[in-house]
């Protein structure tokens, strides 16, 4: 079973999507489990892990719902306010639900640099394990050196990061990035997905031997048995389409053991995230 670790879905208005600018206007309207099933039809994947697109216990409980609906989501990242006193309460009354898999937060869209070691913030990060839950990091690539000495302060926590921390793919920077993302990966409490690359890349123009030192980095400082495959769907359709990346990464693996393979594709994901 391959497992797509890392999608969305969302309502589209412009003020909740500030994000999608002109370049990436071609995602600028709704995205529906229908059409991810339109997008996933002969690739093999049989499973998605639908992750938050926006700050609310609101979507959180969309996102749950749409999983209640349809059997191929196998769980959701949602968001939860990680800084509210009233954190433990919204974390029990979502956990009766157990398709929620884990929580995430734009800590690439935070203005403090700081923000990732806030007192208030890691309180939260520390109530997430005693209730099943894994936190998918989602950074730049210069905010890797704040989140190693972040993760160090929960050994115990399943972290996730998300894209590979987001080199500056389209400067082909990559030497101070692969020190930290090495760094990172010496906690083996952090899984990384391979996924969000081409989007850090020029949208038209990348091309596979641009990317593939980036993953080459990561398989060498996770290996296989701490890379998820994901697709960023449907962000990844502003570079490219949904059986093009997944092409390209089973291509990436080939080389690999099958047992090895099957972890990225799926196992890893159903291990960490308990689907």
């Amino acid at each position: 079973m391959i497992i797509d670790s890392h999608q969305h879905f969302w309502n589209y208005n412009p003020e909740e999507f500030d994000w999608i600018n002109d370049d990436m206007r071609s995602i600028r309207k709704s995205f529906s489990p229908k059409d991810l099933q339109t997008a996933l039809a002969g690739t093999e994947v049989e499973g998605v892990v639908s992750v938050q697109a926006r700050q609310s216990l609101e979507e959180t409980e969309w996102l749950l719902q749409l999983a209640s609906e349809n059997d191929f989501i196998k769980g959701v990242v949602g968001w939860v306010p990680l800084t509210n006193k009233n954190l433990p309460e919204i974390l029990n009354r979502l956990k009766d639900n157990d398709l929620l898999k884990g929580v995430r937060h734009v800590i690439q869209g935070e203005p403090d640099p700081q923000f990732i070691l806030n007192r208030n913030f890691n309180d939260g990060i520390s109530q997430l394990n005693k209730h099943g839950l894994t936190y998918d990091i989602l950074i730049m690539g210069h905010q890797l050196e704040n989140t190693i000495r972040f993760a160090d302060q929960h050994p115990d926590q399943p972290f996730i990061l998300d894209h590979i921390a987001k080199p500056e793919i389209k400067k082909n920077e990559i030497q101070v990035w692969e020190k930290y993302i090495k760094e990172l990966a010496r906690r083996e409490n952090v899984s990384c997905k391979v996924s969000g690359m081409v989007t850090e890349a020029d949208f038209k123009t990348w091309t596979e031997e641009q990317l593939k030192p980036y993953f080459d980095v990561i398989l060498e400082a996770f290996g296989p048995g701490r890379l998820l495959f994901g697709s960023d769907w449907p962000v990844c359709l502003v570079a490219t389409n949904y059986s093009r990346w997944l092409e390209l990464v089973k291509k990436w693996i080939s080389g690999l053991s099958n047992p090895e393979q099957e972890q990225i594709l799926g196992g890893n994901a159903k291990l960490i995230y308990n689907l």
